[in-house]
């Protein structure tokens, strides 16, 4: 697959609050695991082979094992997860799915025990932020392994 197009080197100036909205949401206080796994389910989801390769990389380095990450796309079936956890992947999964989910009241209520309403408002944000990468990514191509020539500069 060839890219597109280095969507860092065409609008750089536009990309600055995605990525200042990126370092709001690593710095949310959510846990950096919980982060890990919200980003590779949704780009899972999303079929961005760029960044299910670039979050399971970092969430392996951050030192989240191999097992729950092979088994994040039947995270509902395998014990692996703890119900925070599990809470937070479900709403991934609605969020990111909205137009066939609406976001239903169930997956909404089974967050109230693990998540405070702020963390909810940070979850939520970490969700869209990952789907709107996703799309970029997708759109433009972008390769696996291979960073767009100009993110490193941003």
């Amino acid at each position: 697959m060839t890219p597109r197009l280095d969507y860092f080197a065409a609008a750089p100036k536009l990309l600055q609050p995605m990525l200042a909205l990126e370092r709001a949401v690593a710095s949310s206080g959510l846990e950096p695991g919980l982060i890990h796994l919200v980003k590779t389910r949704a780009s899972q989801i999303n079929g961005c082979a760029f960044c299910i390769e670039m979050h399971t990389r970092d969430a392996l380095k951050a030192g989240e094992t191999a097992a729950r990450l092979f088994l994040l796309d039947a995270w509902a079936e395998a014990p692996h997860y703890t119900p925070r956890e599990r809470a937070a992947l479900a709403w991934t999964e609605a969020l990111t799915l909205v137009a066939a989910t609406h976001a239903p009241d169930d997956v909404y209520a089974g967050l109230l025990p693990h998540f405070s309403e702020e963390e909810i408002v940070k979850l939520s944000l970490l969700i869209a932020t990952i789907n709107a990468w996703n799309r970029l990514a997708i759109g433009f191509r972008a390769v696996p392994g291979q960073a767009p020539a100009s993110a490193a500069a941003a």
